[in-house]
């Protein structure tokens, strides 16, 4: 049955929905895979957000239906897919919790150098663009069925674009740095004490080959990754290890090792980690 893919090379949880695609065994002309570009903020278009509301990736139509989260998406995937694998558990739902946010792990600052770094990067460039497309699609004339998800996008887009621009006050930069902080520990105790508590010794937690639970783990752990600063596969743990004072679980050591070796995910992650 016909399916089209959204995806964006730059997200996490697109990235999950990528490497289930690549272990499940599906064909080539099997899923229609189209790009939407979230720096440009074309998942704001009244036309996107006809297919899911939320404007989020990965989005996923097929049999009828259109499937708006990397959970939705991930276990319609798994449903058709030629390749079986072990059904997923409640650790998915842990690790898409807001205080372990991958996409807030990217944007947080925790002082002025580590915002002014982030201001001059991505992370600056990702919300000035997105704020600039919220402004142009509110203003098409086919936004007013969605009037209040524009309102409310582009006052949390555009309250954290003055914090990294300077342009918010004292009080609120101060509040952005306590969060910060804040998610940043919430990270850091998965990685160290959550995640080992959910790995095997060896292999994925879907057994000899990974399962839905390690589509959702392996994708945010790679994100986490980056945010630590690893450029590589090889890097990765080094990287760890410096922002977090000591170095992974061996269990994590070793589920990063198994997940890296994987042509899936090289193949996903072929133009850097995000």
């Amino acid at each position: 049955m016909a399916k089209t893919l959204y995806i964006f090379a730059g997200s996490v949880w697109a990235a999950s929905a990528e490497l289930a695609v690549a272990e499940l065994g599906y064909k080539e002309g099997d899923i229609t895979v189209k790009s939407v570009n979230l720096v440009e903020g074309e998942n704001f278009a009244p036309s996107f957000l006809a297919i899911n509301p939320a404007g989020t990736l990965p989005t996923l139509e097929a049999d009828g239906q259109n499937y708006t989260s990397s959970t939705e998406v991930i276990r319609a995937l798994i449903k058709d897919a030629p390749v079986k694998v072990k059904e997923g558990s409640a650790i998915i739902e842990t690790f898409h919790q807001e205080t372990l946010d991958p996409n807030f792990a990217m944007l947080l600052a925790r002082d002025d150098a580590e915002l002014t770094a982030k201001s001059a990067g991505l992370a600056g460039l990702f919300l000035s663009r997105r704020q600039a497309a919220l402004e142009k699609h509110a203003a098409d004339p086919g936004a007013e069925p969605y009037k209040a998800f524009y309102e409310t996008k582009k006052g949390q887009n555009g309250g954290l674009l003055a914090i990294v621009t300077g342009k918010a006050p004292a009080e609120h930069k101060a509040g952005f740095f306590a969060n910060s902080q804040k998610h940043f520990e919430a990270v850091k105790s998965a990685v160290l004490e959550i995640l080992p508590g959910a790995l095997p010794d060896s292999g994925f937690v879907g057994g000899e080959v990974p399962g839905e639970d390690d589509f959702h783990l392996g994708a945010w752990l790679t994100r986490i990754a980056a945010t630590t600063g690893a450029m590589s596969a090889d890097d990765a743990l080094a990287a760890f290890e410096k922002a977090y004072g000591v170095p992974p679980p061996a269990k994590v050591a070793s589920y990063w090792g198994a997940w890296t070796a994987r042509p899936s995910w090289k193949k996903v992650y072929a133009g850097g980690l995000h």
